[in-house]
């Protein structure tokens, strides 16, 4: 799929510490942090079981990279969107394989006043339809109600199931 962008500062509060200059031996440097980012970008994906083989993250700064196998293109995009929402990263360059591919998703960036019935009446032209993308976004999503503005999400395709 590419490059995606993302607000840098918005989403989940996962990274703590600064950079600091390499003079100081006793603090991380930037090379230090970006492989520790990379662990705790790991296991958020691992703790939503979000399913991919052979997955390798790396992080420069405020990019990320993603390497790796999945089943489908939904999981795919969950893990793009897992890591992208997380505040201070800018830009996933996705360089995942989709084992069994399938139509894309349209990625949404949530606007203050939104809610999923909106955004479900501004793309299906129904605000009834608003579980299919709350459904697309589990288990990054655990309340329907729980968006802020900023957060990228899954738009599926009316016959994604």
């Amino acid at each position: 799929m590419g490059l995606f962008s993302f607000l840098k500062n918005a989403g989940s509060k996962l990274f703590k510490k600064k950079a600091q200059p390499a003079t100081n031996v006793n603090l991380p440097t930037a090379e230090e942090l970006n492989f520790e980012k990379a662990d705790l970008l790991r296991a958020v994906i691992k703790d939503l079981g979000l399913p991919v083989e052979g997955l390798y993250i790396t992080v420069n700064d405020d990019v990320v990279t993603l390497e790796g196998t999945v089943e489908s293109q939904a999981d795919k995009e969950k893990i793009i969107l897992t890591v992208g929402n997380v505040e201070g990263i800018a830009t996933v360059d996705d360089r995942m394989v989709v084992s069994v591919p399938e139509p894309e998703a349209v990625f949404y960036e949530v606007k203050s006043g939104d809610s999923l019935s909106k955004i479900a009446k501004s793309h299906y032209g129904d605000p009834m339809k608003y579980p299919m993308i709350f459904e697309a976004n589990k288990p990054m999503l655990k309340d329907p109600n729980l968006i802020y503005p900023g957060q990228m999400l899954r738009i599926p395709p009316l016959n994604d199931n």
